[in-house]
């Protein structure tokens, strides 16, 4: 199963060094130099990492045969993607792949039924779950444990307990 664990931002310095947007909980595994990941788009890779650090809090990385800040800028947007077996889980068990969480149902901890999550927004603040509702339109929650305390993925459910007006668009 293919996981998209980046997306690559702009170009940093002039040798060929890129910002990312990490997307999964282990960017010392996925993102590791040696490590060879697929694209999407397909034509911009495969990528090999050949450096990683960390700079001003944000990991940079630099790929193989990617010399300048030219070819760096050309990756702009580049999601990166590494093949992970489908039973693997993360280690910590409050961790979850998106592929994990696509597909459950919403429900707040009194069984009222929201819908089903559609897609998961990774932000810089926080991850949102997408969730379509049955009436039609989404509802985005917040990807916390305060406002989803349970994940069952044996019964295919998300419980939250969301605040008041994160349901009603604030009209409460």
């Amino acid at each position: 199963m293919h996981v998209v664990v980046a997306r690559i931002g702009r170009a940093h310095g002039i040798k060929g060094e890129v910002t990312v947007e990490v997307r999964t909980d282990e960017p010392e595994v996925r993102l590791a130099p040696g490590a060879e990941l697929t694209t999407e788009p397909p034509e911009a890779g495969p990528l090999t990492v050949e450096a990683a650090r960390v700079h001003s809090g944000r990991l940079l990385l630099r790929f193989a045969g990617v010399a300048d800040r030219t070819a760096a800028e050309s990756l702009r947007d580049t999601l990166l993607v590494a093949e992970v077996d489908p039973a693997e889980l993360p280690e910590d068990p409050e961790e979850f792949y998106d592929h994990q969480l696509l597909g459950l149902d919403v429900v707040t901890t009194d069984g009222t039924a929201l819908g089903r999550v559609s897609d998961i927004a990774h932000l810089p603040g926080q991850d949102l779950l997408i969730v379509a509702r049955p009436e039609g339109g989404e509802t985005m929650i917040p990807f916390v444990a305060e406002i989803v305390p349970d994940i069952d993925l044996d019964a295919g459910r998300a419980v939250v307990d969301p605040p008041p007006g994160l349901l009603d668009g604030g009209d409460a």
